[in-house]
């Protein structure tokens, strides 16, 4: 009987141990606030963001990431920009580099804009941190939210450091019913 309850005190200490280690290292669960991704994510869903992909694969155009915005507070948002780019919106369409680029995971918002324009227009050099240069510099992000007419992001608090990338969403699993795999499409960005 002792040895019995010995065993069951080890499996739960390596159990806790291994989830411990997933969720600081491997992967970290994240509850969506707000409506600056939607219909990506919608406030309350539930993501899982992949803590280790970013160190091997690279943060890359496309992808869906959790940073820490403040000390308080994370935002989830899609990467347009990164190091070395030059970014440019013409009335809601994208530029990455002189080329153009379709964003499909804005169709449902652009259908339904109240305004003519849900990103408008900028270029790179209107952030401040890029030193009068049209490039994104070393180490920087631009960052939008999927649903831009309300979406609090690069446009308002400018580009953000790479070092504050929490991870990459990979999937979102609650509601269950409304589980989305794939928040980066298949677009044409520049490899």
């Amino acid at each position: 009987m002792r040895k019995e309850i010995v065993e069951w005190i080890i499996s739960i200490a390596v159990a806790v141990a291994l989830v411990a280690l997933i969720v600081n290292f491997v992967a970290k669960p994240y509850t969506v606030k707000g409506d600056s991704m939607d219909p990506t994510l919608k406030d309350g869903e539930r993501v899982i963001v992949n803590l280790f992909s970013q160190k091997f694969k690279g943060l890359e155009k496309g992808n869906v990431i959790v940073f820490h915005a403040t000390k308080e507070n994370d935002y989830v948002k899609r990467i347009i920009g990164t190091e070395g780019d030059n970014i440019e919106y013409k009335d809601d369409q994208l530029y990455v580099n002189g080329k153009k680029v379709k964003e499909p995971y804005l169709d449902y918002n652009e259908k339904h804009k109240q305004v003519n324009y849900i990103t408008g227009s900028f270029e790179t050099k209107d952030h401040n941190q890029v030193d009068g240069k049209n490039k994104i510099p070393k180490g920087k992000l631009l960052v939008l939210g999927d649903n831009r007419e309300v979406s609090k992001d690069s446009r308002s608090f400018g580009l953000i450091d790479e070092d504050q990338v929490v991870g990459k969403v990979s999937f979102s699993f609650w509601p269950l019913n409304e589980m989305k795999f794939g928040f980066n499409p298949d677009t044409n960005y520049e490899k």
